[in-house]
């Protein structure tokens, strides 16, 4: 994974790799970002997602359904997370916080794999309850996939009144 800011077209509004690192690790929700199953537009959708803290992240859905379709037909995608906004409405702006991740997509993981993306997913959005998540994600695995994505390269950028 590199952290390259270079195709940031607003270079006095790059944002640093270590507030672009918190952002991928704190942030709620990303735009997942494809190429449409049969090539003639795009597909996004919002998504939770968890970061391993290494080169990966991870999201899940259910095993069929058209992210896979148009991972399979273009594993190459874009994730997109926003960090903290602020309208500014007497300055007719927003001042933002974002990072663009340059993805590869992979599915059809271990379960292994699968299982300890799903724990990751307990820690982030309910610590408080991870013994109880942990049962839920046993009984209902077989009807859970998860899609890695492997960070290729990762670029921030942001407008920083806050």
């Amino acid at each position: 994974m590199e952290f390259n800011n270079t195709q940031v077209r607003r270079q006095d509004r790059l944002l640093d790799e270590t507030r672009s690192f918190e952002i991928l690790k704190e942030g709620e929700y990303g735009i997942l970002s494809m190429r449409t199953e049969n090539g003639d537009g795009a597909y996004g959708i919002p998504l939770s997602y968890v970061w391993d803290r290494g080169n990966s992240i991870y999201i899940h859905c259910a095993p069929i359904g058209r992210k896979l379709t148009c991972i399979d037909a273009c594993p190459n995608v874009s994730f997109c997370v926003i960090g903290r906004t602020k309208v500014i409405p007497g300055e007719f702006t927003t001042a933002y916080e974002s990072i663009v991740l340059r993805c590869t997509a992979h599915h059809g993981l271990h379960e292994a794999e699968r299982m300890s993306a799903l724990s990751l997913f307990l820690s982030k959005y309910c610590p408080d309850d991870k013994i109880k998540g942990m049962k839920y994600a046993e009984k209902s695995f077989h009807r859970t996939e998860i899609i890695r994505l492997d960070i290729e390269e990762i670029s921030g950028k942001s407008k920083n009144r806050f």
